[in-house]
């Protein structure tokens, strides 16, 4: 603690019969100042002290104020005064002391009052040309005084001012982080709600994705059956064309036959009229019979063109039977190969039409899940964001109670000291009215002799006494 002494110079006045000495120091501690302050007034003829207004007149002519007080009439008559008085905020001290010395006729009240004549003889003194100066700078003393007190008042309702504020700006963070946390976990909680939506979509696409499975698989199953079916049918389409090729190759052979056997037939024939015309027969005629040759020629041709058009008509007919049939086998064929042409065209599409829906429903599945991992990751770090905000608030708030607590017992120590000020004033503004009651009456010298001390800790202050002697 810095410490600043301020020491008066000695003041001494002549009064006619009476005179006064006045030597004065003071000192004062608080805010980091310390001043020290010593009154001494001596007195031969007579002298007048005031006393507060809480000074009451016992029965053995002394006065009693606060805890002890006595007041002695002889010839040196002695005051003192001492009281206690204590104050809260932390732990405070007070005791004051006075001493008056009183020379001269007793007040009516008091009775059986002995006094030394020898202080009633007036001295010679000579009157100080400083006083003046003196009290010019006491009064300057005083002013700086009260200035410093001022200032004290002027900190103390800052810091008041400071202290609500602080108050003010606490409560608003409290609300702000609490609206800030409610907020948190109601994200926390609709991220909470849509992870569950989600995996309940997942778990329903999943469900579709092995349904599909089955489908695609139950349509593979169907397509390889289908194939070998298409294959059998293949083999038997290409069994019947190398049939119809054959029976095709047997009409030609056969109408080459038939061709062959018209022309030896007719060959025949030709050769046969042939051999008939060039043949000279001697027949006898037997008048008696009657041989019909034309006749006979024409039997024989019709029963030869009857075996050609029979055979001619059985092998038409053969071939037109296997020819029908052939076209029948093939127009069959044909129909099912169109129609197995037409599934396998059906399945094939059906099997892209499924492969595109498992591939879209794997792309959702996918998204789902990499939505579902960024919902996770901006939760945790949401979460992880917010328990640090709520330890850096933490932090801040038990900074802001330490610097708050601090600035409390700052405040307490200046409210000390504003009190140990306020009873500094008190006290001399009491010594300084019976000083000018003193004077104004024209009474006689006293030595006052007036000691201060004080000090403050943590919010506990010291004892200030003060002591009036008479002399």
């Amino acid at each position: 603690m810095s410490v600043q002494t301020v020491n008066m110079k000695s003041l001494r006045t002549n009064y006619g019969s009476g005179g006064a000495a006045l030597s004065s120091g003071r000192s004062f501690a608080g805010a980091g100042q310390s001043f020290s302050s010593r009154s001494a007034f001596s007195t031969r003829s007579r002298a007048v002290a005031s006393f507060p207004s809480g000074l009451k007149l016992r029965p053995d002519g002394g006065f009693s104020s606060g805890s002890a007080s006595s007041f002695g009439v002889g010839s040196g008559i002695r005051i003192s005064s001492g009281s206690v008085a204590g104050f809260g905020g932390g732990r405070l001290g007070f005791d004051t002391g006075f001493g008056v010395g009183v020379g001269g006729p007793a007040m009516p009240t008091i009775t059986n009052v002995q006094f030394n004549q020898g202080l009633l003889a007036p001295l010679k003194m000579d009157i100080d040309p400083n006083i003046q100066i003196i009290r010019s700078q006491e009064k300057d003393q005083i002013k700086v005084l009260n200035n410093r007190f001022a200032s004290f008042i002027d900190k103390v309702r800052f810091l008041e001012h400071f202290l609500q504020e602080q108050t003010t700006t606490r409560s608003n963070i409290d609300a702000m982080f609490e609206a800030y946390i409610a907020n948190l976990r109601r994200q926390l909680d609709g991220l909470g709600n849509e992870k569950v939506k989600l995996e309940g979509e997942v778990k329903n696409m999943q469900g579709l994705v092995e349904d599909f499975k089955t489908k695609y698989e139950d349509e593979i199953n169907k397509r390889a059956s289908v194939e070998n079916e298409f294959v059998i049918l293949k083999k038997d389409v290409d069994a019947a064309y190398m049939g119809k090729i054959e029976l095709e190759a047997k009409l030609v052979a056969l109408q080459e036959e038939i061709n062959f056997l018209r022309s030896v037939y007719e060959m025949e024939l030709s050769e046969l009229q042939g051999q008939i015309k060039d043949t000279s027969v001697i027949v006898e005629m037997d008048n008696s019979r009657h041989l019909d040759m034309d006749a006979i020629v024409a039997e024989v041709r019709a029963q030869y063109e009857e075996i050609a058009n029979n055979s001619r008509a059985e092998a038409e007919k053969w071939y037109q039977q296997k020819f029908q049939e052939m076209q029948v086998s093939a127009t069959q064929a044909g129909d099912d190969l169109r129609n197995t042409k037409s599934e396998i065209a059906e399945i094939n599409r059906m099997i892209s039409r499924i492969q595109n829906e498992i591939e879209a429903v794997k792309g959702q599945r996918s998204n789902l899940e990499n939505q579902i991992a960024e919902a996770e990751e901006r939760g945790e770090m949401a979460v992880k964001d917010a328990k640090q905000r709520i330890r850096d608030l933490e932090e801040a708030l038990q900074k802001a109670k330490q610097d708050m607590a601090r600035q409390v017992r700052e405040y307490q120590e200046l409210m000390n000291v504003k009190l140990a000020l306020d009873i500094e004033i008190a006290t001399y503004r009491k010594l300084l009215e019976g000083e000018e009651l003193r004077i104004s009456s024209g009474g006689g010298t006293a030595n006052i002799r007036v000691m201060s001390s004080s000090s403050s800790s943590g919010g506990t202050y010291g004892h200030v006494t003060n002591c009036i002697t008479q002399i």
